[in-house]
């Protein structure tokens, strides 16, 4: 795998010309079934008095150009947050492939950019370092990493694929692999090329990759992260 990423406050090496703010769509995936959160909407639990969806974009708005969500049910509360909502365009809560798609076919800048809705502190430089290994490396996608525990004691740098930038005319080659059957983000994006982006500098935010998988581990993160200035 690849591994490139300029911070934030880092010139780009002479000759490469970052991709613009404005060539970027924001996606927030927010489809998923909340399963593991009792079945509850994970996206419009609460999270420092908003809802969880609302926090996230609030951070991409930031960062990209067009922001979109994407969800499958209460899709009025979500359109409340003032900007387009698409359902899955595949059935039965296919997973983050399936976001993917939707976003790909709804995107009308060059680029997206994929975020889960369950992950509010991930990096405000996410779409820079992303877009600056994308142009670096002449990738299609562009996939952040960061430091996890392996359950053995031992802290590795792992890929989070739902943290992606996607070209945008990689839509033929998912249309393709959803339609064979495929769900497995790491298999597609396994057929093109693909620059994989650490997030373990110093001063980069180790909750910043957190997701909140059930309510506990919500209110836990809500409690141990202090608000943003």
């Amino acid at each position: 795998m690849h591994s490139a990423g300029y911070p934030a406050h880092d010139p780009l090496p002479t000759g490469f010309q970052l991709i613009n703010q404005q060539d970027i769509t924001g996606l927030v995936l927010a489809g998923g079934r909340g399963s593991r959160m009792g079945g509850v909407d994970k996206g419009l639990q609460n999270f420092r008095g908003l809802p969880l969806a609302l926090h996230t974009l609030m951070r991409l708005q930031m960062q990209t150009g067009n922001v979109m969500v994407n969800a499958n049910r209460n899709l009025a509360a979500y359109e409340a947050f003032g900007t387009p909502v698409w359902p899955d365009v595949l059935s039965d809560y296919a997973g983050p492939l399936a976001g993917f798609l939707t976003g790909l076919e709804r995107c009308e800048t060059p680029w997206l950019l994929t975020v889960p809705c369950d992950t509010p502190l991930f990096p405000l430089d996410l779409a820079q370092r992303l877009a600056a290994a994308a142009d670096a490396e002449g990738a299609d996608i562009a996939m952040a990493a960061a430091l996890e525990d392996d359950g053995k004691g031992h802290i590795t740098v792992r890929p989070q694929p739902v943290f992606c930038l996607l070209r945008v005319d990689l839509l033929e080659s998912l249309v393709a692999f959803t339609q064979a059957g495929g769900r497995k983000i790491d298999a597609w994006t396994g057929q093109h090329r693909c620059a994989i982006v650490p997030f373990d500098q110093p001063g980069d935010d180790p909750q910043a990759f957190f997701n909140a998988n059930t309510l506990a581990e919500l209110h836990a993160l809500e409690s141990s992260s202090a608000p943003q200035a």
